[in-house]
């Protein structure tokens, strides 16, 4: 599966998030802003160039079981991980 994160075309109450285009140093402030602003029922679909696995941790750990992950692609330079609140 291709997926292209510059087009922003998601089903409803799917938001694109692209941390390839977020300076490093403020993409983890940048990615707790936005899944701290999604509604219940609502998904952020992250794109970055690497597995992000601190990060992950790091949103386990914060969020517990109010946010799932799941990987929607793992192709070299292109991850994709759908955040979604729980409802």
């Amino acid at each position: 599966m291709v997926h292209d994160c510059s087009i922003p075309v998601l089903a409803e109450g799917v938001y694109e998030f692209d941390a390839r285009g977020v300076a490093k140093r403020f993409r983890h402030a940048a990615i707790f802003g936005a899944l701290s602003a999604l509604k219940s029922g609502e998904t952020m679909r992250f794109c970055n160039d690497h597995n992000p696995l601190p990060l992950l941790a790091q949103i386990e750990q914060h969020f517990g079981t109010g946010v799932k992950m799941a990987y929607v692609s793992q192709a070299p330079g292109e991850i994709i991980i759908d955040f979604h609140v729980a409802t």
